[in-house]
């Protein structure tokens, strides 16, 4: 289910007609779908809103899948985020997750000096029979650090025109248990076909996740989105280990 959330978070950092540092509030809405051969479902939907305040912005993800794809794998997440909102630098991160009968709670604190970035995490763990299992540690990273989900917001800012086929940008996530490096890569202009058949000019985007020592955390990720200044997300693909995961703007 990582390759879900992750490929449905990239997918919903849409940027529409503001920029998100310039957002008041926005309420988007997304489709999930899964593709194993012929098969082509929507497996569940999800909910980002933003509201700014002052010098802070709330970020909220829900997530939850459909009732045919609850008796395989039931999801019911909640993530938010509280960012700077002018940087969207995160302050205070929370995701609380359903998955599957067992519960999660991943909280991260984060305090800056400088170029060093620590986070204080707290976890919680609560599996089907109702087990228990709490512990914290401190999470360190130099440069630019995120958490899972306003590292979204800061990747619509990019430019991809300048950045160009071939190169990459790269950015720390304190993901909850570790410390992991998202490289960012260009792949170059495409024309991609649309779920409606229609065509649109697209960037190409693969998107890396490593942890310690440069070892993949997780499979990586293909967006596309629009080439003009608002970047669009048009279309993402995510492999699970049957099938793949795929994510529209709905």
């Amino acid at each position: 289910m990582r390759i879900f959330l992750t490929g449905l978070l990239t997918v919903i950092a849409t940027l529409l007609d503001i920029t998100p540092a310039r957002a008041a509030s926005e309420t988007l809405h997304y489709v999930i779908t899964y593709k194993w051969g012929l098969i082509n479902k929507e497996a569940g939907d999800a909910t980002l809103t933003m509201q700014t305040s002052g010098t802070e912005s709330r970020l909220t993800l829900t997530a939850r899948t459909h009732p045919w794809a609850d008796k395989v794998f039931a999801v019911r997440d909640t993530l938010l985020s509280i960012a700077d909102s002018h940087t969207l630098q995160p302050l205070r991160y929370v995701k609380s997750a359903h998955e599957g009968g067992r519960f999660s709670r991943d909280e991260i604190i984060f305090s800056r000096k400088g170029n060093h970035v620590e986070g204080e995490a707290r976890r919680l763990r609560v599996g089907k029979k109702g087990e228990r299992s709490e512990n914290s540690l401190r999470l360190k990273a130099e440069g630019a650090t995120f958490d899972m989900l306003s590292v979204f917001y800061y990747l619509r800012r990019l430019d991809y025109a300048a950045l160009g086929k071939g190169m990459a940008e790269t950015v720390n996530i304190f993901s909850g248990k570790q410390t992991e490096r998202l490289t960012i890569r260009c792949e170059g202009k495409t024309r991609l076909k649309l779920r409606d058949g229609t065509h649109r000019e697209a960037w190409h985007i693969r998107f890396r996740f490593t942890g310690g020592g440069g070892r993949k955390s997780s499979d990586d990720i293909d967006a596309w989105i629009s080439t003009d200044p608002r970047h669009i997300p048009l279309q993402l693909i995510g492999n699970l280990p049957i099938g793949q995961v795929r994510v529209y703007l709905n």
